[in-house]
């Protein structure tokens, strides 16, 4: 029992020691482009617990409200950290190849995404996400170009899955197009009309049909996902 307890203990401080690592490594990550992100953290998280406990003090019970004004002072800069390390994230992320690759393949359960299905000599690429809302195309690189891209794939995609929806999406911050720190949010919105074995068999018939695989580099680094610093689950 006492090995087994040892053993336990010892998983859960070597979980706990990766977990800082990477907390430590997403923070390092993002002063690089928010160099006031300690500074506006610890503010958050002073201002959180003073005013919890002032209101303790009020209402004369301060040890209560300082214990809850503590944890929610933790809370509110994990949020805090949370959303401006994921906005460094995708600031360092724009403009790179395979960026809307890497933020693909992060959307969430349910989603199998497949990077490069079309490409051509300027690097502009496509790449696809199957989920229960169909199929969605999403292009980077020069929007005119793009867009015969994105309609040769169509055309490609017809003979094969004629009963399953396809959205596209042209990664940029012009009028029509999507910026990458949107696209996980635009796909989640849209509306889901396939089951589970519907999805499958798509992506089944879509393997079937070949793809263009590139080695194409993708960034690197931590993701910052919901509501904290850790990375989300992987697409699949």
């Amino acid at each position: 029992m006492a090995r087994k307890a040892n053993t336990t203990e010892g998983a859960d401080s070597a979980e706990n020691a990766g977990r800082l690592k990477q907390i430590a490594l997403t923070y390092k990550m993002t002063r690089r482009t928010d160099t006031k992100i300690g500074l506006v953290v610890a503010g958050v998280g002073i201002v959180t617990f003073g005013v919890i406990l002032a209101i303790g003090f009020l209402i004369d019970h301060p040890i209560y409200l300082g214990i809850l004004g503590f944890v929610l002072a933790l809370l509110a800069m994990a949020i805090v950290f949370g959303r401006r390390a994921e906005r460094a994230a995708f600031g360092q992320m724009e403009g790179q190849p395979g960026a809307a690759a890497a933020v693909l393949d992060r959307v969430g359960r349910g989603w199998t995404t497949t990077p490069a299905v079309a490409m051509n000599r300027n690097q502009d690429v496509v790449h696809r996400s199957v989920g229960k809302a169909g199929i969605v195309l999403v292009a980077e690189g020069n929007p005119n170009r793009v867009k015969s891209l994105l309609a040769a794939e169509k055309k490609r995609m017809a003979r094969i899955v004629v009963d399953v929806p396809v959205h596209d999406i042209i990664v940029g911050d012009g009028e029509g197009q999507v910026p990458l720190k949107k696209v996980r949010t635009k796909m989640l919105k849209l509306p889901r009309v396939l089951t589970g074995p519907q999805v499958t068999a798509a992506n089944d018939r879509l393997r079937a049909m070949g793809d263009l695989m590139s080695n194409m580099p993708l960034p690197k680094g931590p993701l910052p996902g919901r509501g904290g610093a850790g990375r989300p689950p992987r697409a699949r």
